[in-house]
C-alpha cells in the first residue's frame, strides 16, 4: 500500500510539471551531467529502445537537446535546456514541500523507528532472495515439488 501510494504521488508530481515519472529519471539524469542512454537503460533494467523513445519525447517537447560529444565524435551528449532545467526545478520544489507537509509533520521517533523496521525488512527479504532463512518445504514448494 505504501509503495502505491508513492507512486501515485510521483505520477501526479511528473503530471504536473508535464512529464511521466520515466521522462522525469531520464532528466535527473541527464542533469547531473553523467547521462549516457545505454548505462541509464541497464541501470533500470529498461530497454535501450525505451531510452530512447523516452529521449525522443524530451526532445520534441523542447526539455533536452542533443549535440555530437566534443571529445569522442561517436558519442551524443544530452542537456537540458532552459525549460528542461525549469522543469527538473519544478518538480525538485514539488517534492520538497511535499517532503516538509508529509514527513516533517511526523515524530521524529516514529520515524526513525520506521526506519529501522524498514532497514530489518529490506535485510530480511534479501536474505530470502539469497536462500537464507528459508524453511525446506518453501524451497521445494517453490520448485513445484
Amino acid at each position: 500500500m505504501l509503495v502505491d501510494v508513492f507512486e501515485r504521488r510521483r505520477d501526479t508530481l511528473a503530471s504536473e510539471a508535464g512529464v511521466t515519472v520515466e521522462q522525469w529519471r531520464v532528466m535527473e539524469e541527464i542533469g547531473s551531467r553523467r547521462f549516457m542512454p545505454s548505462m541509464f537503460a541497464r541501470r533500470r533494467e529498461s530497454s535501450a529502445a525505451a531510452v530512447s523513445r523516452t529521449l525522443r519525447q524530451l526532445l520534441d517537447a523542447g526539455l533536452v537537446s542533443v549535440a555530437i560529444s566534443q571529445n569522442d565524435g561517436r558519442n551524443r551528449e544530452y542537456r537540458l535546456t532552459e525549460a528542461g532545467e525549469r522543469a527538473l526545478a519544478d518538480l525538485k520544489r514539488s517534492r520538497e514541500a511535499a517532503i516538509e507537509s508529509v514527513w516533517m509533520t511526523q515524530d521524529a521517533a516514529e520515524i526513525e523507528s520506521f526506519a529501522e523496521f524498514a532497514r530489518k525488512l529490506v535485510r530480511a527479504i534479501e536474505d530470502y532472495s539469497r536462500g537464507e532463512n528459508r524453511r525446506d518445504g518453501a524451497l521445494a514448494n517453490s520448485a513445484g515439488e
